[in-house]
Formats: structure tokens, C-alpha cells, sequence
């Protein structure tokens, strides 16, 4: 692999080796980008404050000594790549801030395709200088490599966010997306129906909404479940137009799909796509419509964007990372358990854009606000298949 695709990073200590919900960390508004390298077995020794913001040369971090013994950490993320303003960026928001709250290093990898994680994953495990505490493995895709990998090292500590692999030495995390995506949804129901401007954009009467995803999968059909049933709670003659693009790192594919349904008479699409949720929001501004981002408040992490992003359906994977962090370095650490984070752990939920979420009409957000009570209550139960 091209060696640029392996990121490091690493602590006070100075010394790195290999190629390798309830009181989670707070939100950042800002986002990261950093390149990685690939596949050797060593990197050299770096510290510093801030990963590269331009995606050129070495990540560097700075760790602190806090509370908890000291912990090697080795990330694998996500395909769609550091960058994306979402799930990877949420993700590098949970290691950045553990390393600053506890005596912790890490790198950090980015594979480009899926059939790297097992490599990246095997690399960490096989490593002895460092000896990696824990495997951070982000993404539901990487359930079918871990599950070989953990067992080819039952001495090594895992985990995966957004799947279940069932192995005593993987912590599992995952989210009810579709509690979350059903807010979203209720608010694209009931803009979509009014005369309503903000920002860049404005709704056209066509009583039609949008949701772009991006690979095709049962996780990703959480979303749009969710999504779906928040628009028909608010209106059930809103049309709502879905298309999965089938990849997390294809903005033009993304804005492809978008220019499509926003041309169907669509005025707010919903997208859970990674980095392909960049082309939406660019097809937005392009027809003067609206988008909703994912994981992450998109109206900071892509400023440029931030006058059509009416909110995000944020999605605390920094938690569950954070979280497994803090249980290695207090000595906690529970493999084979699973956690589950939704609206009341406060694993999920929506927050209004940064520039334009202000002008969403308060009765509009009273209503989410009474949905949000009623799935937390068991008065609405929200399904996760579309």
C-alpha cells in the first residue's frame, strides 16, 4: 500500500511503532483532515499539537497525563476518509480528546478500500513496539474481518462501532440512527409543506423530500427508515425520493443523486453518505434547496456549505470511542459486551444548522421536541427497515 496512506500520530512519550454514553467527550466544531501511510512496520517518532489540515505529511497529536495508566492506541477508520466533517472526523474527535485527558498514544489508519482492514487490523494486533492496548476498528465493515482477526488474537482488545462481533475481546458499540433520523425527518415533513426561506435556499410547494445514502446496507437503511417515518408523521402525502449511491467517498456521485431528486421537485434531502454527503450539500446550494448532514453538525465541519444545511442528525461515535479509551486506561476495558446509544443515552439526536437552523420555525422544532420525549417515553416506536 502507498505509504502516504498510514497516519501517525503519537504521544508524550515520543515513541511510536508499526504501521498500525454517559460522560463521553465534548463536541468539537472543528474537523481534521490528515493523509496517512502505509503498511511499513515502523514509523518514526513525532509530537506536536494538530493533525494536518491540508492532507499532507504526518498526523501529530498531543497526549497529557491525566487520571488512568498509560495506553497505545491503534485506529483504523472508516473508507470515505479523515475530512469527510463526519463520521471518520466524529471518530478522530473521541481519540483526540482521550489522548488529551489521559495518559494515552495512537495512530491512526486509513484504509481506501474495504479489503484493507483486515491488513490494518492484523498490522496493530502483530505489533510489539508499540503493544497496542486497543484496536479501534470504525464502521460496520469491518465486522467480517474482525471477527477473524479477534480470533486469531485472543490476547488482543477490541472494538467496533456500528456492528456486533461476538468475540470476548471486542467491545461493541452501536446507535439507533433511525431515533435520530426520524427527527430529521419530521422537520423535512413539515418544511416541506410550508412557504419557507433561509440562507441559499427555499422550499417549492411540491411536498417532496429526499434521503441519499451510501452503501446499500441494513445500517444505512436504519437512517432512511427513521428518515421516512419522521416525514409521514408529519405529513403523509410528502413524497420521499431514496437512492443509495454505493460508496462513502463519491461527492460527485453524491451531487449526481442530489441534482436528480432536487429536479423530481425535492427541496430538502437527507443524506448518510460520508464525504459523498459533500456533492448534496453542493447540489443544495446549486438549486437553492435544502440539506440535513449526518453524524456530525455539517453546518461547522463544512462551513462553505453551512447557508443550505437547515440541521444534522449528529451521531456521537466520538462517545464510543472516547468511552472505550477511558475503560482501557482505567483498567475496565469489557470485551464481548455490547452498548447501545440512542435518543436517551443521547447517542443520537438533532441539532439545527449553525447559519440558517435558527430561522426553522419554533413550532416546527416544539414538535421534534415532543417526538423526541414520546420515543424516549415508548409512546412512538420507530422502525429501522424502510
Amino acid at each position: 500500500m502507498d505509504r502516504r496512506k498510514f497516519l501517525k500520530g503519537v504521544g508524550v512519550a515520543g515513541v511510536a511503532g508499526l504501521a498500525g454514553c454517559t460522560g463521553g467527550p465534548e463536541e468539537e466544531n472543528d474537523s481534521t483532515q490528515n493523509d496517512s501511510s502505509g503498511g511499513g512496520s515502523t514509523a518514526e517518532t513525532t509530537t506536536g499539537t494538530e493533525g494536518n489540515a491540508s492532507g499532507n505529511g504526518s498526523t501529530e497529536s498531543t497526549d497529557s497525563g491525566g487520571s488512568g495508566g498509560s495506553a497505545n492506541i491503534g485506529m483504523v477508520y472508516a473508507t470515505g476518509g479523515l475530512g469527510d466533517g463526519s463520521f471518520n472526523d466524529q471518530a478522530q474527535v473521541g481519540l483526540q480528546q482521550a489522548a488529551e485527558e489521559f495518559d494515552i498514544q495512537y495512530n491512526e489508519s486509513e484504509p481506501e478500500q474495504a479489503t484493507e482492514f483486515k491488513t490494518y487490523q492484523q498490522s496493530y494486533a502483530e505489533s510489539t513496539n508499540p503493544d497496542y492496548d486497543l484496536v479501534s476498528c470504525i464502521g460496520f465493515a469491518q465486522a467480517e474481518a474482525l471477527g477473524e482477526v479477534s480470533g486469531q488474537f485472543p490476547d488482543q482488545d477490541f472494538m467496533i462501532v456500528d456492528a456486533v462481533v461476538e468475540a470476548d475481546n471486542v467491545a461493541n458499540y452501536t446507535f439507533a440512527e433511525h431515533e435520530g433520523s426520524f427527527l430529521v425527518g419530521q422537520m423535512a415533513g413539515l418544511l416541506t409543506t410550508q412557504e419557507f426561506s433561509a440562507g441559499a435556499g427555499e422550499t417549492n410547494g411540491d411536498a417532496t423530500v429526499g434521503f441519499v445514502g451510501g452503501v446499500e446496507s441494513d445500517l444505512i437503511k436504519k437512517f432512511e427508515a427513521g428518515y421516512r417515518a419522521g416525514v409521514q408523521a408529519a405529513n403523509s402525502d410528502v413524497e420521499v425520493l431514496s437512492t443509495y449511491v454505493g460508496g462513502f467517498n463519491d461527492p460527485n456521485g453524491g451531487k449526481s443523486a442530489a441534482n436528480s431528486m432536487y429536479s423530481q421537485g425535492a427541496d430538502i434531502i437527507y443524506h448518510a453518505s460520508g464525504n459523498t454527503g459533500t456533492g448534496v450539500f453542493a447540489a443544495a446550494q446549486e438549486q437553492n434547496r435544502f440539506a440535513i448532514g449526518v453524524d456530525r453538525d455539517q453546518s461547522v465541519t463544512k462551513p462553505n456549505s453551512a447557508n443550505v444545511i437547515l440541521a444534522s442528525m449528529v451521531k456521537r461515535v466520538d462517545t464510543a470511542v472516547y468511552n472505550s479509551i477511558e475503560a482501557v486506561a482505567n483498567g475496565n476495558f469489557e470485551g464481548g459486551a455490547t452498548t447501545a446509544l440512542g435518543l436517551e443515552q443521547e447517542g443520537v439526536g438533532i441539532v439545527y444548522g449553525d447559519a440558517i437552523g435558527g430561522e426553522v420555525p419554533e413550532e416546527v422544532k416544539t414538535q421534534i421536541d415532543e417526538s423526541r420525549q414520546a420515543i424516549i417515553d415508548g409512546e412512538v416506536d420507530v422502525p429501522t427497515s424502510p
